[in-house]
């Protein structure tokens, strides 16, 4: 298949199955109330665990499913994924009990995991090169546009409808988006290079499982818990371990001497940033338009909507530029930093009107500065590991969500209610994601050949692989 394959229709079904992916991850969220008044009666720990299964199996997930999209086939990957973010619907929607609710919620995770690298593996391997920073632009925005549409989404079936009718409404969803990848998207070329490896799958995937665990239930359980404690000390453990046998094996999963790339590392630092700041936003967004301003669930998932006007409009700017990642960069996280400062100054008796302008400058700077970062993350490595760059990238965005939502449940729980936790939690992470773009600009370096980074990157891995 030539690179120049990509066809427009093709696009569209690959940003819309990932903004369905990454959209299930901020829907739950509205419907919380409504679960926890539900015949299932779940406990407050299993309210934890079905809005966060999804989220660990996901993040924990990508890396493994993107090397196995890379080694076996993406569209089949991406197809597979489908089916199995379906079956996990179809769980939750019948589930007599919250344990099977919580299984399905997982399911669909890993379900998710095989459709994100695929989708942005099959684009990268169609598009040509000079329109690959567009195309990117276009997956970047659905992955953005998908947690809008979760909010949305939430919204308005915890205003109307049932609970279950949210998963019940994923399946035919899911098998729509199947059929319409099997009919327009074509089979990519595999890689002979890619490896499963499966010691270093199950060391890397149980350490992401015990630090994510650390990170979401930190605030629940207390920083300083044994049980925290012991997932962090874990989950360090076995990244080590994972690092040793990689550096040692053969054909590991991924080379760690990837991460000697500063452009690398930036771009991973840079992305988990940006959704970090993001998805503290979408923390605080509903309990304060609700809680504060009284407005209804259906209400406030549209509220969010300017969320969407910069990065709908932005990212066909931003790929412009993107020959000078390292201004569009900074750029673009310092305004959701400086957004979020914005939005850390309203309360009761803002106007809503104030508070959209500032979700307006915190939508341009997620639409300036995701499709560079993304773009830095897959030029890093070769192409014939697109599918684990992907994963890469969607870990550390992950990662970044699941960080930005413990760090503002953490300062939020220290204050009596969210009037007044509010504004110092969003502070917080204000002042975290502006350190973390001085880091990031400071470490991208200035205008740099794709070519001559994935050609480096070849050269360290064919080592590690036989190639």
């Amino acid at each position: 298949m030539p690179s120049h394959a990509l066809k427009r229709p093709v696009l569209l079904v690959l940003c819309a199955c990932v903004l369905v992916a990454q959209s299930m991850v901020a829907a739950i969220n509205l419907l919380i109330p409504e679960l926890s008044s539900s015949a299932l009666q779940p406990s407050h720990s299993e309210i934890l665990w079905t809005v966060d299964a999804y989220v660990i199996a996901f993040a924990a997930l990508l890396i493994p499913a993107g090397a196995l999209g890379d080694r076996y086939g993406r569209k089949g990957a991406l197809l597979a994924g489908l089916a199995l973010f379906a079956a996990g619907a179809a769980t939750s929607a019948l589930a007599p009990d919250p344990a099977v609710l919580i299984a399905g919620r997982g399911l669909s995770g890993a379900g998710a995991a095989l459709i994100t690298p695929a989708t942005m593996s099959i684009l990268i391997q169609l598009a040509a090169p000079e329109r690959r920073a567009r195309a990117l632009a276009s997956w970047t925005l659905a992955l953005g546009l998908g947690g809008a549409a979760g909010n949305i989404g939430g919204g308005l079936v915890g205003q109307f409808l049932s609970w279950r009718a949210l998963f019940a409404a994923m399946v035919p969803l899911a098998a729509l988006l199947a059929l319409a990848v099997a009919v327009t998207t074509p089979r990519t070329a595999r890689s002979a290079h890619s490896n499963l490896d499966p010691l270093g799958t199950l060391l890397l995937t149980a350490g992401l499982v015990a630090a994510l665990f650390g990170i979401i239930e930190g605030p629940a359980y207390g920083w300083t818990s044994a049980p925290i404690l012991g997932s962090f000390a874990a989950g360090a453990l076995l990244t080590a371990l994972f690092t040793r046998h990689a550096l040692r094996a053969p054909r590991p999963l991924f080379d760690p001497r990837v991460f000697a790339s500063a452009r690398l590392r930036s771009a991973s630092l840079g992305t988990a940033t940006g959704f970090f700041g993001l998805f503290s936003l979408f923390f605080v967004n509903s309990q304060y338009l609700q809680g504060v301003k009284g407005y209804d669930a259906a209400v406030t998932g549209v509220a969010i909507m300017p969320l969407t006007i910069g990065m709908a409009l932005v990212p066909r700017l931003a790929a412009r530029w993107s020959a000078h990642p390292r201004p569009v960069v900074g750029a673009g996280l310092a305004l959701i930093g400086l957004g979020l400062l914005g939005a850390s100054t309203v309360d009761a008796a803002t106007p809503y009107w104030t508070y959209a302008c500032w979700l307006l400058v915190i939508s341009a700077g997620t639409g300036l500065s995701m499709p560079a970062l993304t773009l830095g993350v897959v030029t890093s490595l070769p192409p014939h590991q697109a599918d684990l760059g992907s994963g890469l990238g969607t870990t550390a965005r992950e990662t970044g969500a699941a960080l930005g939502v413990a760090v503002t449940g953490t300062v939020l729980s220290a204050h009596t209610d969210l009037t007044t936790g509010m504004g110092p939690a969003l502070r917080t992470v204000a002042l975290l994601v502006l350190a973390a773009t001085a880091l990031v600009v400071t470490g991208y370096g200035g205008r740099a050949s794709t070519r001559t980074i994935a050609s480096g990157k070849e050269r360290v891995l064919s080592r590690s692989t036989g190639a």
